[in-house]
This record gives structure tokens, sequence and C-alpha cells, in this order.
């Protein structure tokens, strides 16, 4: 993909694009194929074309971790948009400016030149911010290279992505190369253990530690209700999220905003009861039955969302994805049995494994269990559970949140667990 620079000359990152008026810009992740280029051909840094594009002038913002990436974002989007500031986002759910949607869903981080395009096309709308989601993939390749971040969030650190990172320490450890500048950073306090980070110019968020922005009370009682501490200042927020992380990830968002506005906190937090949630993120598609869709694909995501609604009885359907850590599999069967009464599992994108293998390595451990099913179908095993759903229970479908699609053998075959749920409660009330 080339991209216009100036008046009739072009960038970009491909060298089989590169030419006499398209010029190449060279990264860490392409400077290996230089050597295929003309030698005539102009190359460019990254910084060139961050000045040519007037960049410097967007306050960006760098959201990682394992989990809460793509809520905080948006929380943060969501918060600054409602203050009447206009903000862009970029990240696993596409990229939007003003509340519109832009692009739609792609990598969590994009390649470098994409990211530094719609940084240009976010400033061309009037964009003042510009918040990401920075992935561990995007911080090992360089793909955030010269970009001068005015906020750097961290929200926590559990097992994923150990398929390419190998260790747990070396994920780590490139978490960690994120905060070794002297950014402005926001740290969450209770998972800050296991990271190493410059502490210049860093800022901490907690509810169980001493921190910068602690949450002192806060209710999971239809929604949450939560009254934070900063410096002395309580400002309290309401919001219809669910789960003890969305406290986590909504006091990330308010607590980023007051250090990129420095607007009153409790004119922050007043606006947060508008932020209506990320699609596929404990999203509730049926009330009665009561059915929620996740995103949560590792045993800590897992945890976390079975544990914000242990006042019900549980049932889940998931798997495990195909090609990927393999270590978590087990994990993510305990994470289910510690929580609930019925377990369904089942695929999820199983890529170029035998789905049945897959199915095994989760139910190892849980093999004695009561009420464990193995059903290799995804839209037979959320059928199944909901045919078998009590009054008093909770289905929760785990996994694959609002993904459009279904991994196997290298074809996306379109598939929704949105849409099945809504599909074949619909012929049950017919």
């Amino acid at each position: 993909m080339k991209y216009e620079l100036n008046s009739g000359i072009f960038v970009t990152e491909d060298t089989r694009e590169a030419g006499e008026s398209v010029y190449f810009l060279k990264t860490k992740l392409n400077e290996r194929y230089l050597d295929n280029l003309d030698s005539n051909i102009k190359i460019l840094e990254p910084k060139d074309v961050i000045k040519a594009w007037g960049l410097d002038e967007l306050r960006v913002v760098g959201i990682t971790g394992t989990n809460g990436k793509t809520t905080t974002a948006a929380a943060i989007y969501s918060i600054l948009t409602d203050l009447n500031e206009i903000a862009a986002l970029q990240g696993t759910r596409g990229f939007f400016v003003d509340d519109k949607q832009v692009e739609p869903k792609s990598l969590t981080t994009p390649t470098l030149l994409q990211t530094l395009h719609n940084m240009k096309v976010a400033k061309a709308k009037g964009a003042k911010y510009f918040i990401m989601e920075v992935s561990s993939h995007a911080i090992d390749q360089d793909r955030i290279e010269g970009i001068d971040f005015s906020l750097k969030v961290f929200t926590n650190l559990t097992q994923d992505h150990l398929d390419y990172h190998k260790s747990m320490q070396e994920y780590a450890r490139v978490k960690s190369l994120f905060f070794m500048d002297d950014s402005l950073k926001l740290l969450n306090k209770d998972e800050i253990k296991k990271i190493d980070f410059n502490p210049t110019k860093a800022y901490t968020y907690s509810l169980d530690e001493p921190s910068s922005f602690k949450v002192e009370a806060f209710s999971l009682n239809n929604g949450i209700t939560a009254a934070i501490n900063h410096l002395g200042e309580i400002a309290t927020f309401k919001s219809s999220l669910v789960g003890l992380f969305n406290v986590y990830n909504l006091t990330a968002a308010v607590a980023s905003v007051k250090l990129l506005t420095q607007k009153p906190f409790q004119e922050i937090c007043d606006v947060v009861e508008y932020f209506g949630g990320v699609s596929g993120r404990m999203e509730v598609v049926s009330r009665e039955p009561l059915i929620i869709v996740d995103f949560a694909h590792t045993p800590d995501g897992m945890m976390k969302v079975l544990d914000s609604i242990k006042d019900r009885d549980i049932v889940v359907v998931f798997g495990a994805g195909g090609d990927r850590d393999k270590d978590k599999r087990a994990k993510m069967g305990l994470a289910a049995a510690r929580y609930a009464k019925k377990i369904y599992i089942t695929s999820d994108n199983p890529r170029s494994e035998n789905p049945e293998d897959i199915i095994e390595d989760i139910a190892k451990p849980i093999a004695q269990k009561d009420g464990v099913v193995k059903i290799v179908d995804r839209e037979e095993a959320i059928k199944r559970a909901i045919d078998e759903l009590n009054n008093n229970e909770v289905l929760l479908i785990l996994g694959k949140g609002d993904e459009d699609y279904i991994e196997i053998n290298g074809e996306k075959i379109p598939y929704s667990d949105k849409e099945v749920v809504r599909r074949y409660l619909n012929i049950l009330s017919t």
C-alpha cells in the first residue's frame, strides 16, 4: 500500500512498489529488503514521514497489556469525545475518528506506515488525540518506531502469545520495552511487579495497592459504581458495564483522560456512564435467557469474566485456538471448572490442528468433573447449551467475542456467536 507523502510524491513500505516518485519507508521490519531496491530510489526514515505529515501535533496514547487494551482504549476515546474533544481510535475494532468508523477491523496494531497514515487522516479531521492499542508483537517488531507517545498505559500481564514469545519472561521483557523511556506513563499498580519500567513521569492506578488513582470503594450491583481517590480528591463514576476487570479498565480510562487534559476529575467521571462498552466484550445477547458473549481466550481472561458473575449458576461454552500456545489449554479448562456448573468444550479457530485434539488438551485436567460436554461443531455446542439452560443459569460463550469468522485450515469461514444465538432463539420462539 502506498500513500501520498506530498504533491505527486508517494511513500510505501513495499520494495515492489518503490520507484522514482514512490519513496521507500525503511523500518526495522523491512530493512532486510533494502538490497532489493534500485540505487536511485529515495529512502525515508519514520521521522521523515512524521515531519512531512506534521504528526508531532497529535497527542498519541498507547495502551498495552494482555487483557483490557480494547475496552480501555475505547473508554478513553469515548470519554474524550463526550468531553467535546476530537479524538481518533485505532485498534482491534478498526479505525475511528470523531465517533465515525473510517476503517474496518484489522490487526491490533497495523504496520507502521498504516498507523502513520491513520494519524494523518485523524489530524486532517481535526483530531487532537490518537488512541491506539499496542500489541506485544508490534513492540517486538518495532511497528511503533518513531512515534512520540504523550501517554503509555499498562493494563496487566498474564499468559498469552507464548507461541510467539516462547516464555513468560520474554513476553514480560517485550512489554517492558514500551515503558523504558521518559514518556508519561500510567501503570496498573496491582500488576506492576510483572514488568520493568522507567519511573520517570510514571503514575499508577489500582484497587489494592496505594497509587496515584486509587479505587477506594466500588459496587458491582447493577453495573459498576466506583469512587477514586486522586491525590486526595475523590470522584465517582457509574457504568452499565459488568465485572471487576472493568473497574480496572474504566479507572485506567478516567486516569488517562485526567493526565491528558487536566480537566476537573469529577467532570471526567460524570461522562463514563455514556460509554456502552465494546461489541463482543461481556455483551448481553439475550436477557431471557441470560446469554453473554465475550472475547476472553486466556486462562486469566476467563477467570476474570467468570468471577464477575459468580453470583449466578454459570454455564460456559469455549474452545482454544489451534497453532497457538498449547500450554494455556489445560489452564483454560481448570478456569472453567472452578466457576462453571456446566462446561461445553468446542472449537475456536482450530486452524491447521485437529479440533478434537485441542478439545482433549482442554478437557484433560477436568476429565472427572460432572457436566463436561465435548462438541466439535461450535454452533451445535451453543445450541445444546441453550437447550439445556435452566432458568437460574447464565450462559457465557467465550473466545470469539465479535469475530465474524472461524478459521479452519487457512480458510476464514463466516461465523458469529451472536448471530448463532439470535437465530436459534428466534427459531425456539416461533
